[in-house]
């Protein structure tokens, strides 16, 4: 069980902490208040009056009964005793850094995406929470929409696709002329994979979980369209497509953009038949989602009716419920730092490859 300075007033429930005032904190602070086993205690920006009003912002969407309270550093934040668990939007260029020290100070940890800069680094991030018996995991929603569990069962039930030959997805937004001057997903110092980060990892996440987790023998990456701005002394991928092999003639491939309008869909093909999902990443119903099968619509429900509201059951409310259940039981699920290496090994061979002009990029097993 989770140690007794981790308990606090309110009993068993995770008390988080906010590493960042980022404005996607706000649907995961609402997350969080909807969990049933988790609170926000403090929230912590380089401004204390960021803080506070962020706080103030939040407590009107999904109040706390107690108010968190507003932090002016990060070391306050890591030091407090009455957070249990870090939820850490920072840039991907800052993260290394605050999640070895939340783990050294006994925080669980959820992270956002891309986890970190390379591989050898989130190798150092996982080592850190196990090392100090804390629990880590991505920010990567669909994982845990109820959804996944049933198009599981259809691609692995022998008939409806039978055996995969190719899994392709696409997530695009178009960013428009003020995000590509100033927005920190295409400032290289802070996200240096612009697109492929941002969005690719979730289509290299589906590719992988719909694979079982093995890893393609080999990558190819290519960046289609990349930008410098101003603040920013490299180039940023803000159009990227990959090509991934797998063993027994499997293929994948996939396609990140900034660019190009808003798509999120993924397609698994066999040699019986296809599955597709139009939103896997960004669901249209919280209560009832839907894949297709061979033309035929499959509609799930998240709860029955008259259960659970939406934000009872979202996918960002499930992520950060799952993950409270590991940090209250003391028991660590090794699963979620597995399945994110894994992905940030893919990414990063994506962007090997593209950075040698499309030159294939073996990755190594096991």
């Amino acid at each position: 069980m989770m140690q007794d300075q981790h308990r606090g007033s309110s009993g068993n429930k995770v008390r988080f902490g906010f590493l960042s005032t980022a404005q996607i904190g706000q649907k995961n602070w609402k997350a969080i208040a909807h969990s049933g086993n988790s609170i926000v205690t403090a929230v912590a920006s380089r401004d204390v009056e960021r803080s506070r009003q962020f706080i103030a912002n939040c407590q009107r969407l999904a109040p706390f009964e107690k108010p968190p309270a507003a932090l002016g550093s990060y070391e306050e934040l890591i030091a407090a005793k009455d957070v249990d668990a870090l939820y850490i939007p920072l840039p991907t260029g800052l993260r290394k850094e605050w999640v070895i020290r939340a783990a050294e100070a006994g925080k669980h940890v959820v992270c956002e995406k891309p986890c970190a800069l390379s591989a050898a680094d989130l190798r150092e991030m996982i080592a850190a929470c196990r090392k100090n018996r804390v629990q880590f995991m991505d920010g990567v929603m669909f994982m845990h929409h109820p959804r996944l569990e049933r198009i599981r069962r259809v691609i692995d039930d022998g008939t409806s696709v039978g055996r995969i030959k190719r899994v392709m997805s696409i997530f695009s937004f178009r960013g428009g002329e003020n995000f590509l001057r100033t927005n920190i997903r295409v400032h290289s110092d802070l996200e240096p994979a612009g697109c492929l980060g941002d969005l690719g990892w979730y289509c290299i996440r589906f590719i992988l979980w719909a694979l079982h987790w093995q890893l393609p023998r080999e990558v190819t990456g290519r960046v289609l369209s990349a930008c410098e701005v101003g603040r920013s002394p490299l180039a940023v991928p803000l159009d990227f497509s990959a090509e991934l092999v797998f063993g027994d003639d499997v293929s994948a491939g996939f396609y990140s953009s900034f660019l190009a309008q808003m798509q999120q869909w993924a397609n698994v093909s066999g040699t019986k038949g296809y599955l597709r999902v139009s939103d896997f990443v960004f669901t249209q119903s919280d209560l009832e989602s839907a894949f297709e099968v061979n033309n035929n619509l499959v509609r799930v429900k998240a709860a029955a009716d008259g259960q659970a509201n939406g934000d009872a059951v979202a996918q960002q409310t499930n992520l950060f419920r799952t993950f409270s259940n590991h940090a209250l039981s003391g028991r660590l699920d090794a699963f979620w730092p597995e399945i994110a290496l894994k992905t940030q090994q893919v990414m990063d061979a994506c962007l090997e490859s593209a950075r040698a002009g499309g030159r294939a990029v073996v990755l190594r097993q096991g």
